[in-house]
């Protein structure tokens, strides 16, 4: 689980890891070394549950010790790697910083490791075999990922009677304005579907996903104003906005429950149908057993119904900070993490991510659940896709999730001149990202 972008664009340098030794009885001897992880879990069933990962390797390695460190974001992963204060492995929840991490070598290339282990890059699946890569070094592996599609209310959708989930955006539009529920001041009691780019788990790459739409061209130059993809969906978006009123949403918003809260708003009813990730399985079982819930690929555009099953995937990346002294010892922690069956599955049964080796997701050990089920199948369908990995990291999402927030409220006019000057700054930032070195 992860909230899954963060705010700055990250440029890194090396750091040097902490190294230990011990004496006893005045003579030296080598004591087990002491490897720390930082992981982006923090609290409650999700931490615990990669403690007890890394407890089992701890148990079974008598050459190390393994501390866990949780709460960590991308932000304290780059100051310490700058102040050289770094632990042995980092983990972070999303890869639109490999980018960073890749080109300035703030990871280290893992190529070298995995070819004296023979483990190949098709062990893991198209989407995060190419987001956990850049500028031709592999300096992350997926841990676990994360992909996106429709949670919908049963009671709810009875109550209206809708018999099935929308299978395209036609349908998902109708449906949700059938299942909104209006106080007498107009104001939204319960919303169908609340579309607003920045509302929990909505950004431009997560939805334009079900418009087929394109970033790049053939050699990385951005296309969103080429690609009638990203305005079709543009459109879309701010006519569902419009319909409920801007400023009602925003209301309606004010009055919900943090999202990784018991009181998010699906949970608590106040959705009827929502975009969200796997993660949310765990969360909803957990936090409301009872809740009448399905889940569902989201919904296409009508006239690429072929989308339909694929969504969007991101997820949870592992490495080695550049300049530690145990670089052996994490990368073995590191290559269990990632690529041994029965920890993925431990994983993934208390975590509710999605395992990120081919042979993981066909594990006996996952544990059944029909809601997770939906996942494991989008994670699995070749037409789901991610985010561009450029150098910019984290900026280039940022950047045209600003130009889409400006656009639902009203703030651009001209569309399709917002979106060509959009690609042109895009382009422009990537530039200044390669040319500009370390600062």
């Amino acid at each position: 689980m992860s909230k899954r972008y963060v705010a700055a664009a990250l440029f890194l340098i090396g750091a040097l890891a902490v190294a230990a030794a011990a004496t006893a009885g005045g003579a030296h001897r080598a004591s087990p070394t002491k490897l720390t992880i930082w992981v982006g879990w923090s609290a409650g069933h999700e931490l615990t549950t990669f403690k007890k990962v890394a407890a089992e390797y701890d148990a079974k390695h008598a050459d190390v010790t393994v501390t866990v460190v949780g709460g960590i974001d991308d932000n304290k992963i780059v100051a310490a790697i700058r102040s050289g204060t770094a632990p042995d492995v980092v983990s972070s929840f999303n890869s639109y910083n490999v980018g960073n991490y890749c080109g300035t070598g703030g990871w280290i290339d893992l190529a070298p490791y995995m070819k004296k282990d023979k483990i190949d890059a098709s062990a893991f699946p198209p989407a995060p075999r190419y987001y956990t890569q850049f500028g031709g070094k592999r300096c992350a592996l997926p841990l676990l990922a994360d992909d996106y599609g429709l949670y919908y209310n049963k009671s709810m959708f009875k109550a209206a009677g809708i018999t099935h989930p929308p299978k395209t955006i036609s349908e998902l539009t109708a449906d949700a304005k059938k299942l909104t529920v209006r106080n007498k001041d107009g104001s939204i009691k319960v919303a169908g579907l609340d579309p607003i780019i920045g509302f929990y788990e909505n950004v431009p790459e997560r939805w334009a996903t079900s418009f087929g739409a394109k970033w790049n061209d053939a050699k990385g130059h951005a296309i969103l104003g080429k690609d009638p993809a990203w305005a079709k969906w543009a459109k879309w978006q701010k006519s569902f906005v419009d319909w409920y009123g801007y400023k009602n949403l925003i209301r309606f918003q004010a009055g919900l429950g943090d999202e990784f809260s018991a009181s998010q708003a699906f949970e608590k009813g106040k959705l009827a149908m929502n975009l969200d990730g796997e993660w949310r399985v765990a969360f909803i079982q957990n936090e409301h057993p009872d809740l009448n819930y399905g889940t569902a690929p989201m919904a296409v555009d009508d006239a690429h119904p072929e989308l339909y099953g694929s969504g969007y995937i991101n997820g949870t990346i592992i490495g080695i900070p550049r300049g530690g002294h145990h670089v052996d010892q994490a990368w073995a922690l590191v290559k269990y993490l990632t690529t041994n069956d029965h920890a993925l599955a431990v994983l993934s049964n208390g975590l509710r991510n999605v395992p990120t080796t081919s042979a993981s997701l066909h594990s006996p050990e996952l544990t059944p659940d029909a809601h997770f089920a939906t996942f494991l199948k989008i994670f699995g369908n070749p037409k789901s896709s991610t985010s561009p990995i450029m150098a910019s990291g984290v900026a280039y999402t940022n950047l045209a999730q600003n130009f889409f927030t400006k656009w639902q409220a009203g703030g651009v006019k001209d569309l399709t001149g917002g979106l060509n000057k959009l690609d042109t700054q895009l382009d422009a930032q990537v530039a200044q990202a390669k040319g500009g070195g370390v600062p």
